[in-house]
């Protein structure tokens, strides 16, 4: 936090004490928001708790946010910390919940029952690729190699990642290697707790090649562990310039594992506005660059409307391959 953000909020926050105001306006016109409590799915350390910790550190330190507040609830698959959200929707205006793609995937086969049409959709803030990796001391270069195997041998062409058959790693390796001209369901897919567990695997000789988050795979590659052979973003990432598209590679498939907030049924529509005047408010600050830099994420806003007509866009595609695979 700059000297200059935290002076500006200091003002601020004594204003509002001291003259009962609501919350204060910053020389930019935007309105600065008292508090943000945010509510996370998971336990700490995982990707949901990231982006909500990482996002109420940029927001305070801008001085977009008086403070921010966190709360981790797990259980469910995420659905716990749905549910309590629905049940209590009077007390928690003042809550934002993180979720991600797994709320499309788990709401489709049924983990829990309720889906983003429940909510008070606020925004989607950012986006993780998905990549698909090999040890780096493995013979296979690239997709067309990994292709290659698959069609000499699909059983012994085995492919691993951190969530169950029909979880999100398992579906971008299936949709890389139908738009690749494969039948999916002939993938051999291997099921660990958790991509650092699919990495061990990797690593050991277990499978031949693990598929994980991009910002994952990154830190893997960086530590000489690793080699990138496909990426699910349209262009090239700059987190890792070497590693190619699936797209550049004849693959047309593209994935992101989008990471946003949502509200408690029933919000107040001034009040779900505000949030979303301050997160895209967030973008032009230095503050959220480095945070953003930090976790290697790449900004994918879709706000309001915009969020739900991405929501469904993906919800279509998961549901069509889950019912190619078997899943639904």
């Amino acid at each position: 936090m700059t000297k200059l953000n935290l002076t500006r909020r200091t003002i601020m926050a004594a204003a509002v004490a001291t003259l009962g105001l609501g919350s204060p306006a910053l020389a930019d016109g935007h309105q600065m928001l008292d508090s943000i409590h945010f509510l996370i799915p998971g336990g700490a350390g995982g990707g949901w708790d990231g982006t909500a910790r990482g996002t109420g550190e940029a927001l305070t330190n801008a001085g977009l946010v008086g403070s921010a507040s966190y709360e981790n609830m797990s259980g469910g698959g995420g659905g716990v910390a749905i549910g309590f959200l629905i049940e209590n929707a009077e007390s928690q205006h003042g809550t934002l919940m993180v979720n991600s793609t797994p709320i499309v995937i788990r709401s489709l086969t049924g983990v829990f029952p309720h889906n983003f049409r429940d909510l008070t959709l606020i925004a989607g803030t950012i986006g993780d690729y998905a990549a698909l990796v090999v040890n780096a001391d493995s013979p296979i270069q690239n997709m067309d190699d990994l292709i290659a195997s698959f069609e000499a041998d699909p059983g012994a062409t085995a492919i691993g990642g951190g969530s169950v058959p029909g979880g999100m790693d398992h579906l971008v390796a299936a949709m890389a290697m139908q738009a690749a001209g494969q039948d999916p369901l002939d993938i051999r897919y291997v099921a660990y707790d958790a991509g650092a567990a699919a990495m061990a695997a990797l690593l050991a000789g277990e499978i031949v090649a693990i598929s994980t988050g991009f910002s994952e795979a990154v830190d893997m590659a960086n530590a000489g562990e690793a080699r990138i052979i496909g990426v699910t973003s349209p262009e090239r990432v700059p987190a890792a310039p070497d590693a190619m598209t699936l797209v550049e590679q004849g693959i047309d498939t593209t994935f992101v594992n989008w990471r946003g907030f949502f509200g408690a049924p029933g919000m107040p529509d001034d009040t779900a506005q505000a949030y979303r005047d301050t997160l895209a408010a967030m973008y032009e600050t230095d503050d959220w660059g480095a945070v953003r830099d930090r976790n290697g994420w790449v900004d994918i806003h879709n706000s309001g409307d915009d969020f739900l007509t991405f929501l469904e866009a993906q919800e279509e595609a998961i549901g069509d391959l889950m019912r190619t695979l078997g899943f639904l």
